[in-house]
């Protein structure tokens, strides 16, 4: 028990380490963009603190996989150096049990990096970006362009949308039949989201189109059944829109979205997926615990571990990306690499340990 505690807390300080450094140097690098910005709208070192926070969620996601190989490989060279890995070995403890000692430590930066991804994140975006454009001076405020998506067999284009996506201004939703002609055109100044879900058309014109007859219908108010949710709205008409799982889930449920279904699979595999990286760097950094240091071995294991994780995650971004064109499949585009890359690292410990 006090090895296992010994080992865990050994690789969990130097993952936290390595995660608070980085941190820093992103949230410095993210701040020397925005700081003056920030200061000259008046806001203030609470607006910088204000900005600082809402943005965490997004750096802590980036730097979890980079600090878990980092981290990883400072513990088990540490370990390696004061032949901690050799008593333990002596006392009959093989190098795949000191590797799972070091496993929870995997474990707790993928919770904390799906519940930055999915949870926490796709909240505060929203947020930073309402208070972002509130507080950009009118003369520097630019116009969004209309968006224009598919919202169950609905294609719907709108001008814009409120920060909690409860409104979309400027409607028109354009109606087909099976054989892909327009049977119908919905213009609307507004459409509103009821906080019981479903939304409403204000004062909307009805086109409907029968052969060559054209029928104009005005109304005060019209229900517009629809799948689409606020939070798919929020996502929409985001500067940089990320979905997540649910939302993923829902635009191929005939959801609201703006791009093919492959994107949408890929990403919703990907939600799942994402948080395994830490655990395939945390293996990748587990043959360092099997070198000689006495030798030029510990420094090929650190330098070729290091190369690995950063390798791992060019070719799992690239996978990714065929994914989501739909080049390649979205499972393989999602797991090809981590399930690769995970058999090497497994692979290349079973070789040092026999």
């Amino acid at each position: 028990m006090k090895i296992q505690l010994y080992v865990l807390r050994t690789v969990a300080t130097r993952v936290l380490g390595a995660a608070v450094v980085l941190f820093s140097i992103l949230q410095i690098l993210d701040l020397l963009e925005v700081t003056t910005e920030i200061l000259d709208r008046g806001l203030g070192t609470a607006g910088v603190l204000y900005y600082a926070a809402l943005r965490s969620p997004r750096l802590v996601e980036q730097v979890a996989p980079i600090a878990t190989l980092a981290g990883g490989l400072f513990a088990f060279s540490q370990l390696a150096r004061e032949s901690a890995i050799i008593a333990m070995r002596a006392t009959g403890i093989s190098a795949y049990r000191i590797v799972g000692m070091a496993l929870p430590v995997a474990f707790l930066v993928m919770a904390l990096d799906f519940s930055c991804s999915q949870v926490i994140a796709p909240r505060t975006d929203p947020v930073l970006s309402a208070w972002w454009q509130a507080t950009t001076p009118v003369a520097d405020r630019k116009v969004p362009g209309p968006r224009s998506f598919r919202a169950g067999d609905d294609l719907v284009i709108a001008d814009g949308a409120s920060s909690d996506g409860r409104q979309l201004n400027a409607v028109r939703v354009y109606r087909r039949d099976k054989a892909g002609r327009l049977i119908e055109r919905i213009e609307a100044p507004t459409a509103t989201y009821g906080h019981g879900g479903g939304w409403t058309l204000n004062k909307p014109v009805i086109v409907r189109f029968n052969g060559e007859q054209v029928n104009v219908v005005p109304a005060a108010q019209m229900s517009w059944p629809s799948p689409l949710h606020r939070q798919d709205v929020q996502a929409l008409f985001a500067d940089s829109p990320v979905p997540t799982a649910a939302t993923a889930r829902r635009v191929l449920l005939n959801g609201g979205g703006d791009r093919p279904a492959a994107y949408y699979e890929t990403q919703f595999l990907a939600a799942f997926a994402g948080p395994f990286t830490a655990l395939v760097m945390m293996l990748l950094s587990a043959p360092v615990a099997l070198a000689n240091f006495r030798s030029s071995q510990g420094a090929v294991l650190l330098t070729g571990g290091l190369a690995a994780g950063l390798i791992f995650l060019v070719a799992n971004g690239m996978l990714t990306a065929l994914g989501e064109g739909g080049a390649l499949s979205p499972l393989l585009a999602v797991w090809g690499g981590p399930v690769i890359f995970a058999a090497l690292a497994v692979y290349a410990l079973v070789v040092l340990e026999g």
